[in-house]
């Protein structure tokens, strides 16, 4: 089973990012990769079994759903259940962590998922630097830096 990993700082309290990341809809705000999104079924962006609905720059369309959403531990997970990877079985989650040097919080992103052995390098590489690095840079300019 592949997995992906990526983390960054962010120059801000986990408090503040964490409250743009928390927002299962709001990836349009911080992702350059997203241009459109919203939550099927009219359910808060914050419902445990929510859909959101995402378009691409590249118009490629997913569905993925929230797993889980913690305030506490500042973590999500969610599910892709439709989209143009040739993937199955994805999950991924994203971990906020305050740093206690400055007032930045450390951000990791990870995902396991089966795809075919033919797709495997290039969905690794696909999805760690496009979607996982291109988010978390996305977030370091939100907050100031990149």
């Amino acid at each position: 089973m592949p997995a992906v990993y990526a983390s960054a700082l962010i120059p801000a309290s986990v408090e503040r990012v964490w409250e743009v990341v928390r927002d299962f809809n709001g990836l349009p705000g911080w992702h350059p990769l997203v241009v459109e999104s919203r939550i099927e079924a009219a359910q808060p962006a914050d419902q445990i079994g929510c859909v959101r609905n995402f378009r691409l720059q590249d118009g490629g369309v997913f569905r993925e759903q929230l797993l889980g959403l913690c305030d506490r531990s500042h973590m999500c997970s969610y599910s892709i259940i439709e989209g143009p990877l040739p993937v199955t079985g994805y999950v991924a989650s994203m971990l906020l962590l305050p740093v206690t040097d400055g007032d930045q919080c450390f951000v990791e992103w990870r995902a396991d998922f089966n795809c075919p052995e033919s797709e495997r390098e290039r969905l690794i590489k696909s999805i760690g630097s496009d979607v996982f690095d291109g988010g978390l840079r996305g977030l370091q300019q939100q907050f100031g830096s990149a």
